[in-house]
This record gives C-alpha cells, sequence and structure tokens, in this order.
C-alpha cells in the first residue's frame, strides 16, 4: 500500500518489503490555463507551453556533489558527472538515468521519470536530490503558481507504489520556478524518501547545485 506523504514527512522503503533493484521516480503535472472568453481565444495571444524538467543530484555521505562533469576551457561542464539532467541523462555506473524530456506535462501518468538501481548504487552516494526546473521560466514568466496536480511518486522493480507526494501550485507558488522537490537519503535497511517540497524562484537547477557544493 503506497503512503501518501505531505510536506516535511518521510517514509522508510525497506529491502525486505520492498524490491529496490530497479525503482522508478515518476513526477507528474497539469497546467491551470486561464479561460479567456471568446474574444480572447481569438484574439489573444497563445501562452506558450510550460517545459518542467527533473535533475537528481547524486551526493556524498557530506550532501555534497563531488563530480561536475567533464571540463572544458577550465569550466566544469556537469555532463557526465553526478547531476543527471536533459543534457546529461544518463550516469556513467549505468545505475540512473532520465528516460526522457516531456515538454508539456500532457496525459495521464508520470510525464517524466528517473529510473535508479537503487541496490546497485554506489556506496559512496548517500542521498539522492530531486529539483524540478520550469524551463525558460523567467523569460516566459511562467511559475508553479499555475502548476497543479504535480506529484513525485517512488515505484519498485515490480510496478508497486511505494510512496507518494502531490503536491498543487496556487497563490502561494505564485512566481516560484523551482523547487526541491524531494530526496532518496540512504538507510541500513533500504533508502528513506523525503517529501520536502521547497521552491526557489530561479528557474535554473544551478542555483539550487550550490547548495552542494
Amino acid at each position: 500500500m503506497s503512503v501518501s506523504l505531505r510536506k516535511g514527512q518521510g517514509v522508510s522503503l525497506r529491502k525486505n518489503e520492498y524490491d529496490l533493484s530497479s525503482v522508478t521516480i515518476g513526477l507528474g503535472w497539469d497546467i491551470n490555463e486561464e479561460k479567456k472568453g471568446i474574444l480572447g481565444g481569438l484574439f489573444g495571444k497563445k501562452e506558450a507551453e510550460y517545459d518542467l524538467d527533473v535533475v537528481a543530484f547524486l551526493c556524498n555521505a557530506q550532501g555534497k556533489v563531488t563530480d561536475l562533469g567533464n571540463v572544458e576551457n577550465g569550466q566544469p561542464t556537469l555532463v557526465n558527472g553526478d547531476i543527471i539532467f536533459f543534457n546529461s541523462q544518463r550516469h556513467k555506473s549505468g545505475h540512473i538515468w532520465l528516460t526522457g524530456d516531456n515538454r508539456t506535462g500532457a496525459g495521464d501518468g508520470d510525464d517524466e521519470q528517473i529510473i535508479v538501481k537503487l541496490n546497485s548504487l554506489d556506496p559512496q552516494y548517500e542521498k539522492i536530490v530531486f529539483i524540478v526546473q520550469i524551463y525558460n521560466g523567467q523569460q516566459l514568466q511562467q511559475h508553479f503558481g499555475k502548476v497543479q496536480n504535480a506529484f513525485i511518486r517512488a515505484v519498485d522493480a515490480h510496478n508497486i507504489e511505494m510512496a507518494r507526494f502531490d503536491l498543487s501550485g496556487g497563490a502561494a507558488f505564485t512566481g516560484q520556478r523551482s523547487m526541491l522537490f524531494a530526496e532518496l537519503v540512504r538507510e541500513s535497511t533500504g533508502w528513506k524518501l523525503n517529501a520536502v517540497g521547497e521552491p526557489s524562484n530561479s528557474d535554473t537547477f544551478v542555483s539550487h547545485l550550490k547548495s552542494y557544493l
């Protein structure tokens, strides 16, 4: 039976209860479109579709990301390091990857998924942090105030939903364009899923990454 989490809560995902050999972290959302009336629909400018991206940070026991990927011109590119995102979708270990980028959030079910082989993940990684950002949210004036029915869920290798955290937008999230949605923390018996739900007005995961360096 899936555990429904609220902000600030956590639940242990134990190896003796679930198959953690391959866990799907699924995220979904809907966009609350404003009704513009007949004239607004005919002559109003169509709002650009929301492109939400999920990003994962692989952190050590100190909660830090140590590998920032390939270096070019003396600067890290974040590609092929310990950050899973749209420009680096598969970790070099082969134990965690992003299945693809859904640019609209259309349809039922998960809009984006990260697959992680928790049983095989290198012991150096003690925490996985999940960030959701609205791509170009600042430029397009998009924000989480219009995002509704957002969720993150953890599903085990037998397609059993272990835990779920639902979080809709609303006035409190107006102007917020990215979010530290949830995190997985290694435990002796498995992993713990923590529901965080901390928003930021930045539209890039890089602003969150600074806290993990």
